[in-house]
């Protein structure tokens, strides 16, 4: 029976909280309208948002282009990262990748396929979280495309400037130069092994700031063209691993690279605690981890600019590209996308 107040009347009874608004109940003009806010532009945005294109200014006259592809179930997972999470990586790793040509980050544009039943809040939130990457950079959202698809993707083509700067390349290592390295490495992998193997409540009560890591890198993105500056020969940012990106470096330039296991050391003693508590190899994390969007960089003999550390020295090529204190390592591993 049901409860009567003192004046006879029948309480009411709290509506339930309303389903969220999905994609499909607003359409692609509502979302646009949505979003367009939470996009501030930056300065050299000369026409955002709203029309068939934008416009963007390009001073040095050569403009740095790069892309990337985010996956739901390949690249992320909703369940664990949040949708400011997704667009913050999805920022950085694009970013990092213009950074790593010497150049300064003007603009993003970006492409979002989603499934009608999506809420509209995550959408936001995933812009609020690329918007976020972007401060400080110089660049911003400038436009990109909707469309529907039976799982989420983000996708990101970044631009830059040079600013009279000569492109830093891959292939333009030579033998008896500096291997430097600016950011950080294997952290991000630890964050994701700890979400791997623990949860994403346990993994951020346990290693917040190795979670925080692989959630949301931070490349260094003023070292790629400070580098530039400094007459870096070769420089790419390290996505899929150390040893695997070393050794793009290594193969497009005709080289060995010879890493030093001393300061790569270091590196380790940082996550070494993490590697026991998961019962990890540290090691592991910082050779083959990827995600972390440091900038490994070639300079002649002493060059290195302020926040790269040496870790290591080119040589004339041989069979292995890569060597970690002068012996082959066993394994690459690294991010391949398309292994088994």
């Amino acid at each position: 029976m049901a409860h009567i107040e003192a004046n006879g009347t029948v309480p009411s009874v709290p509506d339930a909280d309303p389903p969220p608004l999905v994609l499909a109940e607003v359409g692609e003009s509502g979302l646009l309208a949505r979003l367009f806010p939470l996009l501030a532009q930056g300065p050299g945005t000369l026409l955002g948002p709203g029309d068939d294109a934008a416009l963007v200014a390009a001073p040095d006259g050569r403009v740095v282009v790069s892309t990337d592809v985010l996956v739901e179930g390949r690249d992320f997972r909703r369940d664990w990262s949040s949708a400011q999470d997704v667009g913050w990586k999805a920022a950085a790793q694009n970013l990092a990748d213009v950074a790593a040509m010497g150049a300064v980050p003007t603009a993003l544009v970006v492409a979002l396929v989603a499934p009608g039943d999506l809420p509209v809040q995550w959408a936001l939130d995933l812009a609020q979280g690329l918007a976020a990457a972007c401060e400080g950079t110089g660049a911003s959202v400038v436009g990109g495309d909707l469309s529907s698809g039976d799982c989420i993707t983000v996708s990101v083509t970044a631009l830059g400037d040079l600013q009279g700067r000569t492109p830093v390349l891959r292939s333009g290592a030579r033998p008896g130069q500096d291997v430097a390295l600016a950011g950080t490495l294997g952290r991000s992998a630890a964050g994701l092994h700890a979400l791997g193997q623990w949860g994403p409540e346990l993994a951020q009560r346990r290693l917040p700031e190795l979670l925080a890591a692989h959630r949301r890198p931070c490349p260094p993105y003023a070292a790629g063209p400070a580098a530039a500056s400094a007459g870096a020969s070769a420089m790419l940012d390290v996505s899929d691993g150390l040893l695997r990106d070393a050794g793009r470096i290594a193969t497009a330039s005709g080289v060995t690279i010879d890493l030093d296991a001393g300061p790569l050391g270091t590196r380790v003693e940082e996550l070494r605690a993490a590697g026991q508590a998961l019962g990890a190899d540290a090691w592991s994390w910082v050779l083959g981890g990827g995600e972390d969007h440091g900038l490994l960089a070639v300079f002649p003999p002493g060059r290195a600019p302020a926040g790269f550390v040496v870790v290591g020295r080119t040589r004339a090529g041989g069979p292995v590209p890569v060597l970690v204190a002068g012996r082959a390592p066993d394994a690459v591993g690294g991010w391949d996308h398309f292994a088994p």
